[in-house]
């Protein structure tokens, strides 16, 4: 079961590597969507109440959309994950129990045969 234990840390990194890659890339796209879009007028310099709640909206328009549709994909990625685990558990242990009735059948016919050559 150690093998299984060592499938799952690099089921577990590679899971982690691809959502730090996704946060990566969200961020740089909000970076990027933020720094490019905020130009304050001549006439308004000043951050006012007006100018704040222009650059929220400005900054979490789009992002929020793109970063719920992130999530929905990562939980998907993970479901994936979780039904493929349980599948080659599955796998691994009809492998286990065929591999012990094949280890039983091959016992049985060595006695036998064993058998035959004492009589």
């Amino acid at each position: 079961m150690s093998t299984l234990t060592s499938l799952e840390r690099v089921q577990s990194d590679r899971a982690a590597d691809i959502f730090s890659q996704v946060e990566g890339e969200i961020r740089d796209f909000v970076r990027r969507d933020v720094a490019g879009s905020w130009r304050p007028s001549e006439e308004c310099a000043e951050l006012t109440a007006g100018n704040v709640g222009w650059l929220l909206q400005r900054a979490s328009g789009n992002a929020v959309q793109q970063i719920d549709e992130s999530i929905a994909a990562l939980r998907a990625l993970c479901d994936k994950l979780q039904d493929q685990t349980t599948r080659v558990q599955r796998e691994l242990a009809q492998y286990a129990s065929m591999n012990e009735a094949a280890q039983t059948s091959i016992r049985t016919i060595s006695d036998s045969v064993a058998f035959w050559k004492k009589g």
